[in-house]
């Protein structure tokens, strides 16, 4: 292709300038999450070869669907390109696996083709987004970002193309599911099953930012471990994300697209759809009768223990591996705010000496129970970002290296950091329990249910 882009795989986006030039987070070989995930979908032998061909290679963060270790082995000649994450974990991390990293510069145009550019956008979840200038056309690739506070900035830059393509995270929700369950042993139906229109959602978002045409991304995975299956209920089809789009102002592409600019022509790429049996974890290390060695009991209190924030906001952790009970107490005379972790042996150990408790959150094998009122949040605000967020991947696990943390991403943008804090910490909360009410009240296909819906988000976009 002489000048365009094309897309593929779960979220990997190929740029085009007289050959390949840039390929984003490609996962194109192995598994994710302890090989509960899978791609849906194979990836042409063809666009194999164009990926390898590629001179830049763009990681937005550490989830294994994004950097996927095995995929990126392939692509050793390539400069990688890293957001400047606080922290600086996968720079590190991948410098020491002796691969060519360039950290780019918070938003700020780099020059990586006659006729492409990119400006990232890193954010205090350790998340970021890429837009790419292809001969003033913009990609925005938000992928797994959720607006935390750069959402104004991002749709400013919008408005200053005629021409622009959205791609992000869609579907019901499946990745953000955890397996919770109840204290008596019953699976809490995840929010997923309502199964609200995705293009209803997704036509919002393309509005909000001001996009022409609206790309579904970063949701194209199966699962197949045998104790994860049952989430594949809960997983997007193809056909899905049209399900109730309706926009004047949007255009809803194909998930994966061939947009040759240079021929103004837009083709579907048809992947054959894989076909997938059950596996046993134990292919993947599991079994879920082994029990911790007496110093893994130990690295897991200090992995948690070290942790500060968790003492503040809750009582106690609790552990089940192979039938044992291993408590982090930390409060010794107070037990009435826990959560119960219930998971197989070399999973959690691998996860807790890497440093991706996400990973086994994300995956849907492991049990998770809640004792005490945790709010429609559940491990949302004080749990996962602060394991998984800011001390596994930026590495602050002290109060004091919180502040500096914090402190740092609020020097980089002040007002966008505080507009993030009324995200997190207004808007998303009364977003899930105004949801969650409404579902109760209205089905999600009725007229009503959809006005709701369509008044937060003008009522978003004003306040963002």
């Amino acid at each position: 292709m002489e000048l365009g882009f094309e897309t593929i795989g779960n979220a990997t986006l190929i740029c085009h300038d007289n050959g390949p030039v840039l390929v984003t987070d490609p996962w194109t070989h192995g598994a994710a999450y302890f090989g509960s995930w899978t791609l849906s979908h194979e990836i042409p032998e063809e666009v194999r070869e164009t990926i390898q061909r590629c001179q830049y290679v763009w990681l937005s963060h550490g989830h294994p669907d994004h950097l996927s270790a095995e995929s990126l082995e392939k692509l050793r000649e390539q400069t990688i390109l890293v957001p400047n994450h606080f922290g600086g974990r996968i720079r590190d991390d991948l410098r020491e696996q002796g691969f060519n990293v360039h950290v780019l510069v918070d938003r700020v145009w780099t020059q990586l083709s006659p006729r492409i550019r990119v400006l990232c956008i890193p954010d205090m979840n350790q998340d970021a987004v890429l837009l790419v200038d292809v001969d003033g056309r913009l990609l925005v690739n938000l992928n797994d970002a959720g607006d935390r506070g750069w959402g104004r900035f991002v749709r400013s830059m919008v408005r200053r193309y005629d021409e622009s393509y959205l791609l992000a995270l869609s579907g019901y929700g499946d990745a953000d599911m955890i397996n919770y369950f109840t204290e008596d042993g019953q699976r809490i139906i995840p929010y997923a099953a309502a199964k609200t229109p995705v293009g209803r959602t997704i036509a919002r978002q393309a509005e909000f930012y001001g996009a022409r045409y609206f790309v579904p991304f970063s949701s194209m995975h199966k699962y197949q471990r045998a104790d994860s299956i049952w989430a594949s209920e809960y997983t997007t089809t193809l056909e899905d994300y049209s399900r109730g789009f309706e926009s004047e102002s949007c255009t809803l592409l194909p998930a994966f697209v061939r947009c040759d600019f240079a021929k103004d022509d837009k083709q579907l790429i048809r992947p054959k759809e894989r076909a997938l049996l059950p596996v046993d974890p134990k292919e993947f290390g599991d079994d879920w009768g082994e029990m911790l060695e007496a110093d893994e009991a130990r690295t897991l209190r200090e992995y948690f223990g070290a942790i500060e924030h968790l003492g503040s906001v809750l009582d106690f952790l609790r552990f089940r591996v192979g039938g044992q009970d291993h408590v982090i107490e930390f409060h010794h005379r107070r037990f009435r705010r826990g959560i119960t972790f219930e998971a197989p042996r070399n999973s959690l150990m691998t996860a807790v000496r890497y440093r991706v408790f996400d990973d086994l959150l994300i995956g849907n094998f492991m049990k998770t129970t809640l004792h005490g009122d945790f709010g429609e949040g559940r491990l949302y605000p004080d749990f996962s970002p602060y394991v998984a967020k800011y001390a596994d991947n930026g590495k602050a696990r002290t109060r004091n290296e919180l502040k500096t943390y914090f402190s740092e991403y609020r020097r980089r943008d002040p007002v966008g950091f505080l507009r993030g804090q009324v995200e997190a910490h207004c808007v998303r909360p009364l977003q899930t329990q105004s949801a969650e009410l409404l579902r109760t009240l209205l089905p999600s296909d009725s007229t009503a249910f959809r006005t709701a819906k369509e008044t937060f988000w003008k009522v978003r976009r004003a306040l963002l």
